[in-house]
């Protein structure tokens, strides 16, 4: 799951604006929203009870219970393989495996499709650290993505910068030549005083279901609104820029920085290693290179060697960060393969299932989102083995890019579906894709009049106990009729609220049906996500199988439904700032300020 910085829990939001920004006008006439409105259409009124083939729920879960896959396909993707930087060799075998795979296990036109320029090609070859006077001691560490080496070992005093949103460079100039640097501030190591694994309670499911006052207000970040939130971000960002043009112009031999904390204290013992530690938001393109040699470092080995910085003990570290970049302007490619529909009014229809194919580096890209991607080829392998002729299409479409902004989906939903025009008001010149706001109007192809629905996971190992509607309130009564029988399988939430941070929002954002299904939280925000211990050692077999049966109960359903499923209103960005605008004249007695 793509993240803005150690875990942003507001990030939902963003990443939806992120795929807007992405769009640029190719297409030419924007949809109607007055298509759709004919029966069985997708604007059209539903029918008030679903036909459900409880049979074919019955096959479904015997297949994925007796039969299942979806652990082969895990050990062989993570273990494999091993994890799958977007631009790396590692993703080009995975996406070749994925492509292979599929085609093995029957289905039909598996191949790779090029969503553009993505950047440097880069993989770690091996990094290490050792202390070596006043004692001589092992330290943890791993390369930063997208790191130059060393070019062997290099060893120097330590120099520590804190770098707050205070700090003063101009102090430091001078004092940092030959030094390795711990850039960034030490964090406390909290005790860990509850569980870092947890499952849904009931009460905690039934909470989600419950409309909240905050829902209707604005969405704050850390107690701030959007905008204040990216100011200080942009602000600490230039901060950080003028940081490492200082250390490069005056012969930094490496930078560490410390590795974030995970929730509940998780982040202890433990090296998350993504875009929350990255020096440069465009590190992985040319233009934004890091040029200094630079790691992310176990916070209680970074502590210790920062502390004794601050009581003035001359310690001397030795480092070696070997990497290898292998072009620098890759491309990105999704997997995608498909079981085509058989009926001769519906089969043009396409019913999809994903999740991201790439990962961080730190572990092995387990359970983000290595499990969202084999669950979905296990779905698909499950209506595939029992040998159904599914009314519409259903497609699988594994994604690159995600964590660096959700550029595979974006990618494939601009080529396939439509795009937003250029807004009439720009915004600002050198505004960030992600804090863009000003966007013309959406315009879609006709593949985007047969795209029925895209379901997602990718939140981790744990087993699914609903789905969230996105707003989406028309389809709530039809999830909710699909998941009774599946209440044995934990299976019972339906919400309208939003959830996001990864590829639905692709097909969210421009009025398509696009859904991630709510999962048990286990340990992932606590200990996996992004980091060191993202490893096959951490996905759960009975879970994963779960999470396949009900992705293939609702592919299965989607495909066999007469009508298409209900869309939310045609988005209309464009109007956004004039909706938005306070009312003029409200306060009595007011008198207007003369220009």
């Amino acid at each position: 799951m793509v993240c803005l910085d150690s875990k942003f829990r507001g990030r939902r939001a963003v990443a939806a604006l992120a795929l807007a920004a992405m769009c640029a006008p190719v297409l030419a006439v924007a949809q109607k929203a007055e298509k759709g409105t004919e029966p069985g259409g997708y604007y059209a009124a539903q029918p008030a009870v679903e036909n459900i083939d409880l049979n074919m729920y019955a096959r479904i879960r015997a297949e994925g219970m007796q039969h299942g896959k979806v652990m082969q396909f895990a050990y062989a993707l993570m273990d494999g393989i091993g994890p799958r930087l977007t631009g790396s060799p590692n993703l080009a075998k995975a996406n070749a495996w994925t492509r292979d795979t599929m085609t093995g296990i029957g289905l039909s036109n598996a191949h790779l499709e090029d969503w553009g320029e993505f950047g440097m090609g880069w993989q770690q070859l091996n990094t290490w650290a050792q202390m070596t006077s006043p004692d001589p001691e092992p330290l943890w560490m791993q390369a930063l993505p997208w790191s130059p080496s060393t070019n062997g070992t290099v060893d120097g005093d330590i120099f520590y910068l804190p770098l707050t949103a205070d700090t003063n460079l101009d102090k430091f100039k001078g004092k940092l030549k030959g030094k390795i640097v711990l850039l960034g501030a030490m964090r406390t190591t909290p005790d860990l005083t509850e569980p870092l694994f947890h499952r849904y309670t009931d009460d905690e499911l039934k909470a989600m279901t419950e409309f909240k006052a905050s829902d209707s207000g604005p969405r704050l970040i850390n107690g701030q609104t959007f905008e204040q939130y990216m100011a200080e971000r942009m602000k600490a960002a230039e901060l950080r820029k003028n940081a490492l043009k200082m250390m490069a112009e005056e012969g930094v031999l490496a930078i560490i920085t410390p590795s974030r904390d995970g929730g509940k204290g998780g982040g202890t013992g433990v090296i998350f290693d993504d875009n929350g530690n990255m020096l440069s938001r465009d590190g992985y393109k040319v233009e934004g290179k890091v040029t200094i040699p630079c790691a992310v470092m176990m916070i209680e080995h970074y502590n210790r060697l920062a502390r004794m910085y601050e009581h003035h003990v001359a310690v001397h570290v030795a480092v070696n960060i070997e990497t290898r970049f292998t072009g620098d302007h890759e491309h990105g490619f999704n997997t995608v393969a498909e079981i085509p529909g058989t009926d001769p009014r519906l089969k043009d229809q396409v019913v999809m299932v994903g999740g991201h194919l790439d990962s961080w580096i730190s572990g092995t890209g387990a359970t983000d989102n290595g499990a969202g991607s084999v669950v979905a080829m296990e779905a698909m392998r499950i209506l595939k083995s029992l040998g159904v002729a599914p009314k519409r299409t259903i497609r699988i479409g594994l994604w690159t890019g995600e964590e660096q902004g959700i550029f595979g989906s974006a990618g494939y939903v601009k080529q396939h579906f439509g795009e937003f025009a250029k807004a009439a008001t720009p915004d600002a010149a050198g505004t960030p894709s992600f804090m863009r706001r000003n966007f013309g109007p959406l315009q879609t192809t006709k593949e985007w009049e047969k795209l029925d629905a895209y379901y997602n996971v990718d939140n981790g190992t744990g087993m699914l106990r609903g789905i969230y509607t996105q707003g989406n309130f028309a389809i709530a009564p039809i999830f909710a009729q699909w998941i009774a029988p599946l209440k044995d399988m934990g299976v019972t939430t339906v919400t309208t609220r939003n959830t996001g941070g990864t590829d639905h929002l692709s097909f969210d954002a421009v009025g398509l049906p696009g859904f991630q299904f709510i999962q048990d939280p286990m340990d992932y925000e606590t200990r996996t996500h992004h980091s060191d211990m993202d490893t096959v050692d951490r996905l759960h077999a009975a879970d994963l199988e779960q999470m396949a049966i009900v992705e293939a109960i609702f592919l299965w359903n989607t495909s066999q439904r007469e009508a298409m499923m209900p869309r939310k209103p045609f988005p209309h960005p464009e109007d956004d700032t004039k909706l938005g605008a306070p009312l003029k004249g409200i306060y009595p007695n007011a008198v207007e300020e003369s220009k």
